[in-house]
């Protein structure tokens, strides 16, 4: 399916796909870029960094379809503080490569504050420059607490702990870098007492309480991910297109088949929003 070029002097267009963390924006994304000619544009500042793979659910190269994407793994230095600044000239740039490969941008993430930062500040003059169509995949908060912690457990059988222990340093600085990541500065206490010599039993105890933390700031992250987002629909205007996905989360929990649903309720409506845009 040919995307129709631009009319002249027109703005180009910029798809945002955006939501709490765990609705389903990734998923989205390639499912919508392999109907779209479209480039990817990370705009989770964790996901920037090289590591940390699992932590951050980070999409892999194999389920990426083909679609070129731009800012994951772009940061080698794990203490670099990328700023929302360098978050800007990244995708400003990146846009600007995607629209000369006559593709459609589609910016996928949840680092809201630098999303407003990228639209919002008056230096970057991005609505004079480019058209934009806002998707919000929503999920009722108990639903998707409850769908995020069985997530961090399939996290956990998958590697996420040996992940953080090859990144701990003893009193890292977790206010910058990539140890901002959820699940990092959590395990700190367990990986001190990991090897020292004392009851298996407190050792095991650490590392479920360092579990539970990760589940509560995974969902706190969520809620106010989700505050966040209101306040740039409702305040400054944004327009977003949002699309219920609770179903689908509460069917999965029951550990039922969903993928009629998400068809239905996520990727058809989805696809009508971009080919009306």
């Amino acid at each position: 399916m040919a995307f129709p070029c631009s009319a002249p002097f027109s703005k180009k267009k910029v798809l945002f796909i955006m939501g709490s963390t765990g609705t389903g924006k990734t998923k989205l994304s390639i499912h919508l870029g392999t109907k779209f000619p479209s480039e990817i544009i990370n705009s989770d500042k964790i996901q920037a960094y090289k590591g940390l793979d699992i932590v951050v659910n980070k999409i892999p190269e194999s389920e990426r379809c083909g679609i070129p994407h731009h800012l994951l793994d772009i940061i080698d230095n794990p203490e670099y503080n990328f700023t929302s600044n360098d978050f800007c000239k990244k995708v400003l740039s990146s846009i600007d490569l995607i629209h000369e490969n006559g593709c459609l941008p589609i910016i996928v993430g949840g680092s809201n504050n630098y999303l407003e930062a990228l639209v919002e500040d008056p230096n970057n003059a991005f609505r004079s420059k480019y058209e934009c169509c806002f998707i919000s995949l929503y999920v009722s908060l108990p639903v998707l607490f409850k769908y995020l912690d069985k997530r961090v457990d399939e996290m956990v059988d998958a590697g996420l702990v040996n992940e953080i222990r090859e990144l701990f340093v003893p009193q890292a600085n977790y206010s910058c870098g990539i140890r901002r990541a959820i699940g990092v500065p959590e395990f700190e206490e367990y990986f001190l007492v990991e090897n020292e010599p004392c009851d298996e039993a407190h050792k095991e105890k650490m590392l479920q309480e360092a579990i539970r933390r990760t589940k509560e700031n995974t969902c706190k992250l969520a809620e106010i991910q989700l505050l966040k987002i209101r306040r740039l629909n409702d305040e400054l205007g944004w327009g977003m297109n949002i699309i219920d996905s609770t179903k689908i989360f509460e069917a999965i929990l029951r550990g039922e088949n969903y993928e009629h649903l998400y068809q239905e309720i996520v990727f058809k409506p989805s696809m009508d929003i971009v080919q009306s845009f």
